[in-house]
């Protein structure tokens, strides 16, 4: 059902990175129930239990999954709201999808046959990043991996491409290219402003330009739209300078389901 609903209407992925405590889940939690029912959209909570892949060791990763599926079940049960997350290993599938109704590949891992094959086996939706070293057209195979594993229930997600050292650009043919595939293609509009390893020890970036990722998104057919969100975005424990501040919710989506 909720797949098909993310085929009719434009679909938010909205949250803050990595869980950091059960009250920021709540408060943002909230504004994304209010957000999708003032627009009549699916909306689905993201939250990370572990950022396997900080830059440095010394950065923060989140609850870890047994806790993280504890403090999301608790959103799901007073907000109502599908959850999302990414999994890293294949073993964190089975236990994930007990809770989670997306499990989403990270880019970096989008073709790890085994991680994929698994997400696919628990009959939930799978969201597959685009890798940052690959094109829209490269992303038949991910997305085929988990179709041949008996699921069809694929999103593909544009997320840019690595640009030198420490930047991304963004493609916009990649989301015409994937949606030949059929299958709905979703714009991360905050990983895409990263400056990936560019901030001495953390990832950087510039979180201006998100309105205008997800504009562009729209014109190139985007079916939706991946944004973090924080209410404290500067002082968050992982990707602050990209997150979207949460009071600023409303004027970002408003356009995009116009």
């Amino acid at each position: 059902m909720l797949f098909e609903q993310m085929r009719q209407k434009p679909f938010f992925i909205l949250g803050p990175c990595v869980m950091e405590n059960q009250e920021l889940l709540y408060t943002v939690a909230e504004k994304v129930a209010e957000a999708g029912q003032k627009y009549n959209v699916p909306v689905i909570f993201k939250s990370s239990f572990d950022k396997a892949n900080r830059t440095s060791i010394h950065s923060y990763r989140g609850p870890g999954l047994e806790k993280g599926m504890e403090m999301m079940l608790k959103v799901k049960e007073r907000f109502n709201l599908p959850l999302i997350t990414d999994i890293h290993e294949s073993y964190q599938a089975a236990i994930a999808g007990e809770v989670f109704d997306i499990l989403q590949i990270p880019a970096f891992l989008c073709r790890q046959t085994d991680l994929l094959v698994a997400a696919a086996k628990t009959g939930k939706i799978v969201n597959i990043k685009k890798a940052q070293f690959l094109s829209g057209q490269d992303m038949f195979y991910p997305a085929q991996k988990v179709a041949e594993a008996g699921n069809s229930q694929v999103i593909l997600t544009e997320r840019g491409n690595t640009y030198g050292y420490n930047n991304l650009a963004v493609d916009f043919r990649n989301i015409y290219d994937m949606k030949k595939f059929g299958y709905p293609v979703c714009m991360d509009c905050t990983h895409s402003v990263q400056r990936p390893g560019g901030a001495g020890g953390k990832t950087g970036g510039d979180r201006t330009f998100v309105p205008m990722m997800a504009l562009a998104a729209k014109a190139f057919g985007a079916d939706g739209y991946f944004m973090e969100i924080h209410p404290d975005p500067d002082n968050a424990l992982s990707d602050g300078p990209n997150m979207v501040k949460l009071q600023d919710l409303d004027k970002v989506m408003a356009p995009l389901v116009s």
